[in-house]
């Protein structure tokens, strides 16, 4: 790999006044850059790269210029304007700090998931602040933050990111990030935060402008392949994961989808991206969302932990009789107690959750489950050895769904949104005919929102017992199944899950 494609990518302040832009653009025969009303040329550095240093500071904005056009910097720090606006030059290198990092490690993991958007009223990494020292309380020992990278429009799940680097405007930006994990820091909260490498949303043509970013050797779900092949758009990933567990003192990161990340190359991105980041922080978690009986990231990529659907599928068919769609495998009550305890796998390496963003928002109606329901499922998790996942709002029963919103710019991507969900559910029986609700609608975003007014105090009092029991008893766990119920037994205490009464009972 060349030495300057290596370098840090972006606008990077070398002292006060002075900025160093560099760029991976092969396919631009030129490239400037637009400081208000003046274009400065870069030079050619070679392999595709081009840099200069000029005179600019933090809070100036700029474009990159080339042949056919203006667009903002694919490795931009911060898009105040969104995803059509100049980029800001930032000064990560100045971020206040005034907590030190918690240490914890898998044993005492106990992940929070939340959208950004949702979890508060206000919607911001700001308005996610006060509610951390309850979670703490609780005993969550790090939160999640769906994907918070810069995507089209104001409202969104954030996987259709296309300015990996810039945190959202919306949410609050780059001062905003720091803000939030700095308080959590403060509450002995650690942050995870989750990346998107396996494709780039809507408007990824202002990306490839750039470069040949995409590859037709393979394809994705949600659109082109990212050409892992290529060396620049190998650091555009690498160097992305760098600056969160870096510059915001993230620490960890969760992957998505990295079953849709393809890598003919030796070592694989992923494997690679390990070894980066813990450069910086030997501590920092790399956490793999993938496909049920994946077991790379664990056994090839020396990723830490990784998400295990099998056991939610288990209890979901358990405790509500579904079998449409991928659940038609699961339900069997041997299979599932196998898979609460690891299924012959480090149980602290497996991520597992009664309730998810992926398995409620991904319904029709973004249902959560039942009280009763999620109470049975969040006991047997929290029980299990496995790493746990709480989905925001489920500690005190929130009744509100999380439903699958939008707010896409371009009208023929919002159009295709809505056509590609009621495909989606044409194969769940349980849901044909009905009128989904319109993911571009901005009532289907607030009515997403958590509702702490009705919150029940005996769930969350619940939820403390389990944690608490969590941490004090032993992790050697024995699972003994029966006709349509499950038995967990850790140290002196057992608990009976009777899945067809939907009852849970801990007993000393």
């Amino acid at each position: 790999m060349s030495d300057a494609v290596h370098r840090r990518l972006g606008a990077a302040i070398l002292e006060p006044g002075l900025v160093e832009f560099r760029v991976w653009a092969p396919n631009a025969g030129s490239v400037a850059v637009l400081l208000g009303d003046d274009e400065h040329e870069l030079s050619d550095a070679g392999d595709g790269v081009f840099e200069g240093e000029l005179f600019a500071d933090a809070g100036d904005d700029y474009w990159l210029v080339l042949p056919q056009g203006r667009f903002p910097d694919p490795c931009s720090r911060f898009q105040p304007e969104g995803v059509r606006g100049p980029s800001r030059i930032v000064d990560t290198g100045s971020f206040a700090w005034h907590a030190d990092r918690p240490a914890f490690t898998l044993d005492e993991l106990v992940i929070y998931e939340l959208h950004v958007g949702c979890f508060s009223e206000a919607g911001t990494f700001d308005g996610a602040i006060e509610h951390l020292p309850a979670l703490r309380e609780l005993g969550v020992t790090a939160i999640e933050l769906m994907p918070v990278a810069t995507f089209p429009g104001n409202r969104g799940w954030g996987y259709d990111g296309l300015y990996s680097f810039a945190p959202h405007p919306a949410y609050g930006g780059p001062e905003g990030l720091v803000r939030l994990v700095d308080a959590a820091h403060q509450a002995g909260l650690g942050i995870i935060l989750d990346v998107v490498y396996n494709h780039i949303g809507p408007g990824s043509e202002t990306i490839a402008a750039f470069g040949p970013y995409f590859t037709d050797r393979h394809d994705t779900f949600w659109g082109a392949a990212i050409d892992y092949a290529q060396d620049g758009v190998r650091e555009w990933a690498l160097q992305n994961a760098e600056q969160w567990i870096r510059d915001y003192r993230i620490d960890g990161l969760r992957l998505d989808a990295v079953h849709a990340i393809y890598d003919e190359r030796d070592p694989h991105v992923l494997a690679e991206l390990t070894g980066r980041v813990k450069a910086i922080n030997p501590a920092a978690l790399v956490i793999s969302e993938v496909e049920i009986g994946d077991w790379r990231p664990i056994e090839e990529w020396g990723h830490d932990a990784q998400w295990v659907d099998s056991a939610h599928h288990g209890l979901h068919v358990q405790l509500t009789g579904e079998h449409d769609g991928y659940y038609d495998r699961f339900g069997e009550v041997d299979k599932l107690a196998n898979d609460l305890l690891g299924a012959g796998h480090d149980p602290r390496k497996q991520v597992i959750c009664a309730q998810n963003h992926d398995q409620i928002g991904n319904r029709a109606f973004g249902d959560r489950l039942s009280p009763a329901a999620l109470r049975v499922a969040a006991a047997c998790t929290l029980f299990s050895p496995c790493t746990p996942l709480l989905f925001m709002g489920e500690e005190y029963g929130e009744t509100n769904p999380f439903q699958f919103f939008t707010d896409h710019i371009d009208p023929a991507i919002a159009e295709a949104t809505r056509s590609g969900r009621k495909r989606e559910f044409a194969s769940f029986a349980a849901f044909a005919g009905a009128e989904l609700p319109d993911p571009q609608a901005e009532e289907t975003f607030l009515r997403s929102k958590l509702d702490r007014s009705q919150a029940s105090e005996e769930t969350r009092a619940f939820y403390a017992e389990l944690l608490r029991l969590r941490r004090e008893l032993p992790p050697e766990t024995e699972a003994v199944p029966g006709d349509r119920a499950l038995t967990l037994r850790r140290g002196p205490v057992e608990l009976h899950a009777d899945f067809a009464a939907q009852t849970v009972e801990l007993r000393p």
